[in-house]
């Protein structure tokens, strides 16, 4: 014989139930929202269509393409070249195709200097050889400069633009 329960009972086991599944599609509301946010914020590494000649080139203002001109392209990109959150690179003119490589980064301002040659200015950080080299936004890895055309890269994730 099967036991019956009592109606009370079942009242509070659908009560129980309900808040149970109520609780649990909040959770993949939140869940979903969460995803999605997240997954706006990823850049979508879209396709360029430019080359990294054709960049190197617009990024010097004479329009001419680095190999056409002299291999010190520094005295093209004397200034300051603007990156993210208040970043930036300053190349000023040392003289004998010697440059003052300037970088802001988020901790503090240093200053390096460089050499100008073979389509790039060369420079010591931190023990390491680091070159400035003419790119486009995409090519610096960072996506607040994605879709720029003037930019100087010191490596991927690391560079700078001018509008």
């Amino acid at each position: 014989m099967l036991a019956r329960r009592n109606p009370e009972s079942i009242k509070r086991s659908h009560r129980a139930s309900w808040k149970t599944e109520r609780a649990i599609m909040k959770l993949t509301a939140i869940s979903i929202i969460a995803l999605s946010l997240t997954l706006a914020g990823c850049d979508g590494g879209g396709s360029s269509t430019s080359s990294t000649s054709s960049a190197a080139s617009s990024a010097t203002p004479s329009g001419s393409s680095p190999a056409a001109s002299t291999t010190d392209p520094g005295q093209n990109w004397l200034g300051r070249w603007n990156g993210p959150e208040g970043t930036y690179l300053q190349l000023d003119a040392m003289g004998s195709g010697g440059y003052y490589v300037r970088i802001k980064d988020l901790d503090a301002e240093r200053t390096f200097k460089g050499v100008g040659q073979d389509g790039a200015v060369h420079f010591e950080r931190d023990g390491k050889q680091e070159s400035i080299k003419a790119t486009d936004g995409d090519a610096t890895g960072m996506k607040w400069l994605a879709g720029k055309t003037k930019c100087l890269t010191v490596h991927a994730g690391e560079g700078y633009c001018r509008d």
